[in-house]
């Protein structure tokens, strides 16, 4: 079975820099064009099943890659993105440059870091998305040949650490995805290999 990994595409809160978490934002004009050019791109590969986070950026991302494939996408409360409480909605710069705030640990050091109120751990995150990979995926592995995951960028990270084995502390190996990007990784007799990681199939935006 070979697995694609792919994070959303881009929303307003996305190109703001702000923590979106379990907000549920829409894709903007640009994230629809992200998706539908990662559709174009992998318009031969013939998807035999597709999971996505229930969340509207996700869905419809999963919508616009799968085209004109004839397969329902199923939705997996699993693949929501780690919540982050009463932090979502606000500027990642500025959290992350405080150096007495818990959250500017989130990228150095993730095995530091401190859930805000209302929010959701890393060993939470882990166990889920771990979980949805276990019971769902590697049950499956046997029934299908290509499947597609469409989910967010610190949820795609804690299936990593699933399929690579590695702790909270190497969360961030390999960096974040970019928008619509995509990590091709092989299930074969229980054992996973990354193929690709964090593939982008159009041209970044030289401005930002």
């Amino acid at each position: 079975m070979e697995l694609y990994i792919i994070r959303h595409g881009e929303t307003d809160w996305n190109k703001k820099r702000k923590f979106q978490g379990q907000s549920d934002i829409e894709l903007n004009d640009r994230g629809r064009e992200l998706a539908r050019i990662t559709g174009t791109a992998l318009k031969d590969v013939k998807f035999d099943r597709i999971y996505s986070s229930p969340l509207k950026r996700a869905y419809e991302t999963a919508e616009l890659i799968r085209g004109e494939q004839d397969i329902p996408i199923i939705t997996d409360d699993r693949l929501k993105e780690m919540g982050f409480g009463i932090r979502e909605g606000d500027s990642a710069l500025k959290i992350l440059a405080d150096e007495s705030d818990p959250f500017h640990y989130f990228f150095t050091r993730p095995d530091l870091y401190q859930a805000p109120d209302g929010g959701e751990s890393m060993e939470a995150l882990c166990d889920r998305a771990a979980e949805f990979l276990r019971e769902t995926i590697e049950e499956e592995e046997h029934q299908y040949n290509k499947v597609m995951i469409v989910a967010h960028g610190a949820c795609n990270k804690a299936m990593m650490c699933h399929i690579r084995k590695h702790g909270i502390a190497d969360f961030w190996k390999g960096n974040l995805q970019k928008n619509c990007s995509v990590s091709i990784v092989r299930l074969e007799n229980g054992n996973y290999t990354v193929l690709e990681d964090n593939v982008i199939f159009y041209e970044e935006d030289s401005t930002k």
